[in-house]
């Protein structure tokens, strides 16, 4: 069967909300990345089939194909096309797998997927109100047939979060003691220079501007709930943020023809849907079924890079997995890293590949959850 290899990967450092990186435009952050690959692998940029990026609340900067923006910017040739996609959360992680059935397909040899995310210029969610003057609310209300399935449910993340919490019997004291968690293992994480070789510096922006070294059990504790009589704070959900990330996908043909080295195997890849008005709880029954149809277990992986979109999600996905903590998101995850959503997916996976490699894993395995009730999973093999 004909396989898709991971030549390269690199992000940018993730950029805290009116940071570092909330000045630049879409395409001057998701592009570098992409240059950076191509001069790093030496491939003749014509021979790139696709640019494919991940991006949502596709308006201002973000707008017109922010993927082939990006492409054009990065200097490839204009005869390179690039395509933006949408899956919320997993939007370039679904562009992973795209450029991954597409190589083993054989419609094409080489492409470049990611995903960049400027939430500092253009928020989260601003999509969904750009309809307003035009009669529409929201995505949802106004469609009979959503209404016959679902009614006037709440359609929000934060109520998702927090019915996962009030549905696995989830406390406060558990979410923020991973909010902890989270901020000390990215802190080491930067002390130690782990992600010194998946970052492409931008101008004077290094590192992750995220990570909170005063975070304490104390200052957690005092902070006010996002609803009324819930758990969930702001400490205990993703940072908004802005960043872009980049992976090169090829076959083996590409790896031949242009002598290029993989550096992993997507082992597999998958997607499921569940409940869109939970909304968060698809990585669980997700990570399942791809375990199953690879034939793998949890304990055949080696690390697990599962999005801290809200604590909740992550303990709830850990409670009904079983899996040990100490193999999940060591280096820190979104509530301390930052969550850009068009780019996490691609981050999730740079970062997974280069841990895999510093400390000679074999298997990772990815999961994030998304907007709509969905889940996309990938196990990469490190080679």
């Amino acid at each position: 069967m004909p396989e898709a290899f991971i030549v390269d990967a690199l992000r940018s450092p993730i950029g805290r909300r009116k940071g570092g990186l909330a000045a630049v435009h879409a395409a001057d952050l998701g592009a570098p990345v992409i240059e950076a690959i191509v001069a790093r692998t030496g491939i003749d940029p014509a021979a790139i089939d696709d640019v494919i990026y991940g991006c949502i609340d596709t308006i201002g900067p973000q707008a017109g194909d922010i993927a082939r923006t990006c492409a054009l910017a990065a200097g490839l040739p204009e005869s390179v096309p690039g395509v933006t996609i949408d899956r919320a959360c997993g939007s370039s992680q679904q562009a992973i797998h795209f450029a991954a059935q597409a190589v083993m397909s054989g419609t094409a040899d080489v492409v470049i997927a990611g995903g960049v995310q400027t939430m500092s210029s253009i928020p989260i969610a601003a999509a969904m109100g750009a309809g307003a003057p035009f009669g529409f609310a929201d995505p949802w209300s106004t469609s009979e047939r959503w209404n016959a399935r679902y009614g006037g449910q709440d359609i929000s993340q934060f109520a998702g979060a927090q019915r996962m919490a009030d549905d696995w019997g989830i406390s406060r004291e558990s979410m923020e003691e991973l909010a902890l968690l989270s901020h000390e293992r990215a802190a080491r994480a930067q002390d130690e220079g782990r992600f010194d070789r998946e970052i492409l510096p931008y101008s004077t922006v290094t590192a992750d501007e995220g990570p909170r070294r005063d975070s304490t059990a104390e200052r957690l504790a005092g902070l006010q709930p996002l609803q009324p009589d819930g758990s969930i704070t702001a400490a205990l959900a993703s940072q908004i943020s802005d960043g872009a990330a980049a992976l090169m996908i090829v076959n083996e043909q590409a790896l031949k023809t242009h002598g290029l080295t993989p550096r992993a195997r997507i082992h597999h890849l998958s997607v499921l849907g569940g409940d869109p008005v939970i909304m968060l709880s698809a990585p669980i029954a997700a990570t399942a079924r791809a375990l199953e149809r690879s034939g793998m277990a949890l304990d055949d992986i080696d690390l697990v890079e599962i999005n801290e979109a809200f604590a909740s999600v992550v303990l709830a996905w850990l409670q009904e997995t079983h899996a040990d903590i100490e193999r999940v998101n060591p280096n820190g995850g979104a509530i301390a890293l930052g969550h850009p959503i068009g780019a996490s997916g691609a981050r999730l996976m740079t970062t997974l590949l280069h841990e895999l490699e510093r400390t000679g894993g074999r298997y990772g395995l990815q999961t994030m959850c998304e907007g709509g009730g969905q889940a996309n999973v990938t196990i990469i093999e490190r080679l």
